[in-house]
């Protein structure tokens, strides 16, 4: 079997077109590696800070010396409020298998109740002379967190096949992007807007690559998604310029104020920013669907024109915009029912509910989203119509002057 697949490789290689496909992708490999090196170089003088430098280690429960703790049913719905004293046994880090004392205080908020056995997460503090203790920052989740992460991948390898692996790659690839790359630029100042579309550019072309290859519906796929997500960031801008609302307007611009401006980082672009990435995913859903379809009705009937075909994937486009639609302004919904609630509860006027920051934020940033994916859905169309289109075309010129060779 791995004979034959080098074989496959080689004859794969030795094709014109893929071996360039591979140098260019080694290319902008290479060329993301070193940015990412760059971006994240020490930088003389810079200092580190200060969340940076606390110590956070994993600990078990060994013993619950006393709980005073008793279930609140009127403020705290049954949760146990009180304290418990705990000792604990250090994990991890410089003070591993030491053993601790700390006090537990819960409350109807913050409510970690343990037991012995129960794995925490401690924060090892340090005085001036020396001396450290340690205090309780929270339940250890990454344990389960772990597994839960692992099954979603084993699920989309197993059930999707080579498909699902190829879009496990492209989403590493993107997180991968926008952790490494991304976010270090707008730190340090790179103009936000420019590097995002870039950015973006460069995420889509790679995770579409990885599901599906090189191939004229990837072209269409990547060209219409870049262009959805430009055209929503775009009506973002434009709308946000009009209110007026910019990235000062949201609820981290002053953090960001405080601990990001002496590295360069502007806020301004921030919101445009997140428009651009928060539409990227279903602005990509669209795009594939709507190159896939026109690709399949075209390999079904190759005789149809660039306008029956752009018809034909306007009408597959239709039934998608409103679920797509649905999909950003449910998304607003469920990651804002909280303030939703609070908006009912303290029955906050109309006038007044418009006209605040987050929930303008909140309306630019998901209707522009589905602007992108309703302004995707004809330009894929037009796209894919064309190129197919076009290929139907040089298919029929090639076949004409093979036919005048013969006779």
């Amino acid at each position: 079997m791995s004979d034959k697949w080098f074989v496959n490789l080689k004859k794969w290689l030795r094709q014109p077109a893929n071996a360039a496909r591979l140098a260019v992708m080694a290319v902008v490999l290479a060329a993301l590696t070193v940015c990412t090196v760059w971006l994240h170089r020490p930088v003389e003088g810079e200092v580190a800070s200060s969340a940076s430098q606390m110590v956070y280690e994993r600990a078990v429960v060994t013993a619950v010396l006393s709980d005073d703790a008793f279930p609140d049913y009127d403020n705290a719905e049954g949760r146990r409020v009180g304290t418990q004293e705990l000792e604990i046994q250090i994990q991890t880090g410089a003070h591993k298998n030491e053993v601790m004392s700390l006090t537990n205080y819960m409350s109807a908020l913050f409510n970690v109740d343990l037991k012995k056995g129960d794995s925490i997460i401690v924060r090892i503090m340090t005085d001036e002379d020396g001396a450290y203790y340690a205090s309780l920052f929270n339940y250890n989740r990454g344990r389960v967190l772990g597994v839960f992460v692992l099954l979603f991948f084993v699920l989309l390898a197993v059930l999707g096949g080579k498909k699902g692996l190829g879009a496990l790659l492209g989403l590493l690839f993107t997180l991968g992007c926008i952790w490494l790359i991304l976010i270090p630029c707008l730190i340090r100042g790179i103009p936000a807007v420019l590097v995002t579309v870039g950015i973006i550019a460069v995420t889509a072309a790679g995770a579409l690559i990885f599901l599906n290859g090189f191939s004229e519906k990837t072209l269409c796929s990547v060209l219409g998604c870049v262009i959805g997500v430009v055209a929503a960031g775009g009506i973002a801008a434009a709308v946000g310029a009009a209110t007026p609302m910019n990235g000062f307007n949201m609820s981290e611009a002053e953090n960001l104020l405080l601990y990001g401006a002496d590295k360069g980082l502007k806020i301004s672009g921030l919101l445009v920013c997140g428009v651009l990435i928060s539409a990227l995913g279903a602005v990509m859903d669209v795009a594939l669907g709507i190159a896939s379809a026109v690709w399949e009705i075209h390999e079904q009937n190759p005789a149809l024109t660039a306008r029956q075909l752009f018809r034909s994937g306007m009408h597959i486009g239709q039934d998608a915009m409103g679920t797509m639609a649905n999909t950003l302004i449910l998304a607003f919904a469920g990651s804002s029912l909280n303030m939703l609630i609070l908006v009912q509860t303290y029955e906050i006027p109309f006038l007044q509910l418009i006209n605040t920051d987050y929930i303008c934020i909140e309306v630019i940033q998901s209707i522009a989203g589905a602007m992108g994916i309703l302004l995707t859905v004809p330009i894929v169309a037009f796209i894919s119509a064309r190129l197919m289109a076009a290929l139907l075309d040089d298919a029929e010129l090639e076949y004409e002057l093979v036919t005048k060779k013969l006779n």
